[in-house]
């Protein structure tokens, strides 16, 4: 009988971090594409872009003229996917459920430089956008209960303007991912008396096998459960739950890990890599706020070349979620790769 080989053999793997599972089928990896490929992107171009609504010193869709800003700059989005004043609606329908949402919704560009993306930036830029992450979570924090920073990063992903930045959307309500992932750390403390991530960094770093970079305050994996082809978890391997807790060494680590982990996927495929990057932290009313490790998540969609990219559909859409090669083959690959530091 042929022995189970996890390199060959179609399996399911767990996100604990969910409760979902994951379909692996490392041989279709070796199909040939006949399918979409889309453009190489170049990092690079003008330090300003004077039709750019996010360049300093521009003026805005919304009206309003950006300040001459010399860091990382945040400001309230023009058009903002919640608001804090939304009335409640008047249908209780227990078919057609519905419910208000409130919240804000803010901008951070990154740096004045139009050019710059993250893998370019230098690590005191990187650090100032860190310490603007850190505190509009906190100020958020104190009026919603749930704080989301995110960057979308290239066209590919949705990002609508060229200038890097990201997003924050901060809600009165916890949403599904969150409150999955809330629901099974506290179940899983509650189990084991211990903390989920800390288990699972653990492991990795025992292993190797998933270990993309680590310093004394962070660890870059491709998760054992990675949906796409090169996805990471960047795991806090300090006790905090929130950004904002974050100490300053843990800051400047961090700053040296997002600029090392960016500089590997652009080197991957000789592109500006796209991905969309969010960030975790314990809600408010938290079903144990103790369970948490401050944490983010890299989904790059690029799966073969510069141009050709992981679909999500038929039955990842319909069924569950699916990839074609497996999380230790990507870190391999990414972990194989000579970048500057």
């Amino acid at each position: 009988m042929t022995q189970f080989d996890p390199d060959d053999h179609p399996h399911r793997r767990q996100n604990l971090l969910n409760g979902k599972w994951v379909l692996v089928s490392p041989h279709r990896a070796k199909r040939p594409w006949q399918g979409e490929t889309g453009e190489a992107v170049q990092a690079g171009g003008p330090a300003y872009d004077p039709t750019c609504y996010l360049c300093p010193g521009n003026l805005r869709t919304g009206g309003d003229r950006n300040p001459d800003y010399a860091g990382a700059f945040a400001f309230d989005n023009d058009f903002p996917a919640l608001m804090p004043d939304t009335p409640a609606p008047q249908s209780a329908d227990p078919v057609f459920r519905m419910e208000a949402a409130r919240g804000t919704a803010r901008v951070i560009c990154y740096s004045p430089d139009h050019s710059r993306t993250m893998p370019q930036m230098s690590l005191p830029a990187i650090r100032s956008l860190i310490d603007c992450w850190a505190d509009e979570s906190a100020a958020l924090a104190q009026s919603f209960a749930n704080v989301a920073v995110f960057e979308n990063k290239g066209a590919m992903m949705g990002c609508s303007s060229p200038h890097p930045h990201g997003q924050i959307w901060a809600s009165d309500f916890v949403p599904t991912e969150v409150a999955d992932e809330d629901r099974e750390q506290a179940a899983w403390r509650a189990a084991r008396g211990s903390v989920l991530l800390d288990e699972v960094a653990t492991r990795e770093l025992a292993t190797g096998d998933r270990v993309v970079e680590a310093n004394d305050h962070w660890l870059a994996v491709v998760p054992w459960w990675a949906v796409w082809p090169f996805e990471i978890l960047l795991i806090a391997r300090d006790d905090v739950g929130r950004i904002e807790a974050l100490p300053d060494t843990a800051r400047d680590a961090l700053a040296q890990i997002l600029r090392a982990i960016t500089r590997r996927y652009d080197a991957l495929f000789g592109t500006s890599f796209p991905y969309s990057m969010g960030w975790h932290q314990c809600p408010g009313g938290s079903a144990d706020p103790a369970a948490w490790r401050l944490h983010a998540h890299f989904n790059p969609p690029l799966l073969r070349s510069a141009t050709v990219r992981k679909f999500m559909v038929g039955f990842e859409m319909f069924a569950e979620s699916q990839r074609d090669l497996t999380p230790e083959t990507a870190a391999a690959r990414l972990r194989a790769l000579e970048i500057e530091a």
